[in-house]
């Protein structure tokens, strides 16, 4: 699938999917800090795993305030490659799932964008694997021989959901929590997850700076 042409008039809505709470607590949190919005916002957390994405974002694009929504899948992700770090960003090119795949919007604008907003902070540009199940040990190699960046739950569901339900502008921004050398069940990993947070804290901008982005005139 190609790039969705973006949504027209000053209006056009934005969904950010999330799976967890504390992620839809983040998202939230670093709402405010993030300005005026073009059009509506809306932070939707869809449970975990990629059915409940795919059911939650399904009824939320279903209704009629969100018609036209560009669509964010957002959270965190375990990392794939070596040297990944917990707080590391990943903005996903495209995502897969069952040998499909869904071309992201405006990648590398959103890259730039977030390494902006986040100066710091690494952000990873490239393909984001779904599964159905949290990856460990053996299954994190070979998911990176298939050149994936980092993987989780819910974002090839959602952006593939949300192209089914009609065109639109879709993307992906991932927070790294687990990475091959900072693996969850080692000790750290609470701070991992602290650093992590605040990183999705503090990515809302560079989102309202994509979603602008999509509203400008295509030459």
């Amino acid at each position: 699938m190609g790039d969705a042409p973006g949504p027209s008039g000053p209006a056009a809505p934005l969904l950010i999917a999330c799976a967890l709470g504390i992620e839809q607590l983040a998202l939230r949190s670093g709402r405010g800090k993030a300005g005026d919005a073009p059009g509506q916002v809306t932070v939707l957390r869809t449970g975990m795993g990629p059915k409940a994405a795919e059911t939650a974002v399904a009824h939320a694009l279903g209704q009629d305030r969100a018609l036209g929504a560009a669509v964010i899948a957002s959270g965190f992700c375990a990392g794939l490659a070596p040297g990944m770090h917990p707080g590391d960003l990943v903005v996903a090119d495209e995502t897969r799932e069952a040998g499909d795949s869904t071309i992201c919007t405006g990648a590398g604008l959103l890259a730039e964008a977030l390494a902006r907003t986040v100066p710091g902070r690494t952000v990873h540009t490239g393909p984001l694997t779904g599964s159905g199940h949290v990856v460990r040990g053996h299954e994190r190699a070979e998911l990176r021989a298939t050149g994936a960046i980092a993987v989780d739950m819910e974002s090839a569901a959602t952006l593939r959901t949300a192209l089914r339900t009609g065109v639109r502008p879709v993307a992906a921004v991932r927070v790294v929590v687990d990475a091959p050398e900072h693996e969850l069940v080692r000790i750290g990993t609470v701070r991992g997850g602290i650093s992590a947070f605040r990183v999705l804290r503090a990515v809302m901008p560079a989102f309202y700076e994509w979603h602008r982005s999509l509203l400008l005139p295509r030459r």
